[in-house]
């Protein structure tokens, strides 16, 4: 017993220590890294970090870079190099020649693939695809420099950031209507990603990097020519914007605002004279406090302006919350009475008839285009997109989703009942049953009623 005891004892030990360097796979590896930056700046935060690029084309770094782009999959860029066709020839030399010419400084990006993809509002908007080697790049360049920005950013953004989420940004919007806060002005900055002007943006990455080859990196991005339709166009004069489908681009976007959100949040400013509270989903934003006087929003036009960006009067409005509805992050937020107690009113915070309309039109399309599936396949394809909405409108103990699962579910059986009386006999053992039932109890699909 009391070998087994010493044994137990030097487990826990060799657990309890450190890895050393040799031990550690490559994710550990940049995981110590991230950890040493984020210290240092959230110690020194007038620090600038001087000696950076070199760290860019690490061998673990890389691969993890790699790992990560991959897992996101999305398609190749303009060079139609896939992963399939990197892993053929050989991942390790496809990296250590990435590695080389990033030591070289050889590496040039690629055009970026432009493609217009539809606005769940309606209208269009540009994505940027660049190739896999470029995201592979930026997504390095990410993994170092975010931890240093991290240690910056305000507790009222989340977009975009490590263990953030939209959830928060609900939960924070509940807590401050439930303190009385509840005149909100909603937001909409118009094109913000292709408006940040790249003189603006790089002064304020100058403010923690005084690396001038990691913003050498980030501006060769920002200049690289666009492909679209057959035609290239230089990006050497292009002076504001950051592609959407960029790895980077996120980030960047994240950094230029947080000169808005240290304003707001500043103790001596004007929003905070008036309580006003800031909550920031990436280019999404709502204030809200007891009252938001004029002011206030014309300190926040100026501020933008001076930024190089514009409010879309259109879209943005102020609004009594206990009065009027409003909608954020595909919620809608009503002061609504209890259907317990009518002398009661709550805040009824439930998935928006939008984000419903969108998610219904997305299982019409899917079925439309899995016709010849069968139902294993069927289910599975279901699932994907029902477990991620089901998981992003559920918010224990801050939003209600019953009302809009029960019309889910309406409509999945009906919309199922009719899709599999479509096929004949032959085709379908469906044909003519209870499908949506016969699909939840056999195969397995979502009820997003009972889930």
């Amino acid at each position: 017993m009391k070998e087994e005891s010493n044994q137990q004892n030097s487990q826990k030990a060799i657990e309890g220590r450190q890895k050393k360097r040799c031990e550690m796979n490559s994710r550990e590896r940049l995981q110590q890294l991230q950890r040493k930056l984020y210290l240092k700046a959230k110690q020194a935060p007038e620090y600038k970090f001087y000696i950076l690029y070199d760290k860019v084309f690490l061998d673990y770094v890389l691969k993890e870079s790699y790992r990560i782009v991959k897992s996101r999959g999305g398609g190749a860029g303009i060079d139609n190099v896939g992963f399939q066709e990197i892993e053929a020839i050989g991942l390790e030399s496809y990296l250590s020649e990435i590695a080389d010419q990033l030591r070289s400084r050889r590496y040039r990006p690629a055009a970026i693939k432009r493609v217009w993809i539809a606005k769940a509002t309606g209208g269009r908007r540009p994505l940027g695809i660049p190739t896999i080697r470029d995201r592979i790049v930026q997504a390095a360049c990410k993994l170092i420099i975010e931890p240093i920005f991290e240690a910056d950013f305000e507790d009222s953004s989340y977009g975009f950031r490590p263990k953030r989420s939209a959830h928060g940004a609900i939960k924070a919007i509940k807590r401050h209507l439930q303190s009385g806060k509840s005149e909100v002005y909603d937001a909409d900055l118009r094109g913000y990603f292709d408006s940040i002007p790249h003189d603006k943006l790089l002064k304020v990455l100058s403010e923690r990097i005084s690396d001038k080859r990691i913003l050498w990196l980030i501006k060769l991005w920002l200049k690289a020519p666009v492909y679209e339709d057959g035609n290239y166009s230089s990006g050497k004069k292009r002076k504001a914007g950051t592609p959407q489908g960029g790895v980077l681009s996120p980030l960047l976007a994240n950094i230029y605002l947080h000169l808005l959100d240290r304003i707001v949040n500043n103790p001596k400013s004007v929003f905070a004279r008036y309580g006003i509270e800031l909550i920031r989903y990436a280019d999404d934003f709502i204030l809200m406090g007891h009252l938001i006087p004029e002011m206030v929003l014309n300190r926040l036009h100026e501020l933008l302006r001076r930024m190089g960006l514009r409010i879309n009067p259109e879209k943005s409005k102020r609004v009594n919350a206990k009065e009027s509805p409003f909608d954020f992050l595909g919620y809608t937020v009503r002061y609504d009475r209890s259907i317990y107690d009518t002398r009661k009113r709550f805040w009824h915070i439930k998935p928006s008839e939008a984000s419903q309309r969108r998610m219904r039109q997305s299982i019409n399309m899917l079925l439309k285009r899995i016709g010849h599936y069968g139902p294993d396949d069927v289910v599975r394809s279901l699932n994907e997109r029902l477990r991620g909405w089901l998981n992003y409108y559920d918010i224990p103990g801050v939003s209600y989703t019953k009302i809009a699962r029960r019309k889910l579910n309406w409509y999945m059986r009906h919309r199922l009942n009719r899709y599999y009386n479509r096929k004949s006999q032959r085709k379908s053992r469906l044909y003519r049953q209870q499908a949506f039932k016969i699909l939840v109890d056999k195969y397995g699909l979502i009820d997003p009623l009972y889930c």
